[in-house]
């Protein structure tokens, strides 16, 4: 979920915001003078996040995902016992 919450009202809720965003996985739109100028979220959201904008950046990785996503719309799958099988021999 994510919530506004201005500076203001932040500062002495801080603890609580902080378990919300462990917890429950919640992130706030922190704003100043009614203007949005920090996002607070939980480091397991921000470490996905960068890995997600490096998957982006990486030229060879997209055109992986977009053979597989091609190869998926052919019907071109393997069963989950074939890729075990093909692991097991590496």
């Amino acid at each position: 979920m994510i919530s506004t919450v201005s500076l203001k009202e932040l500062r002495p809720e801080l603890p609580h915001v902080i378990d919300r965003v462990d917890r429950k996985l919640d992130r706030f739109v922190i704003t100043k003078r009614g203007k949005p100028v920090a996002v607070l979220l939980g480091a397991d959201d921000y470490e996905s996040l960068m890995e997600t904008l490096e998957l982006l950046a990486d030229p060879k990785a997209m055109a992986g995902l977009r053979r597989g996503e091609a190869e998926l719309r052919k019907g071109k799958t393997r069963s989950w016992q074939d890729v075990k099988r093909s692991l097991a021999k590496l």
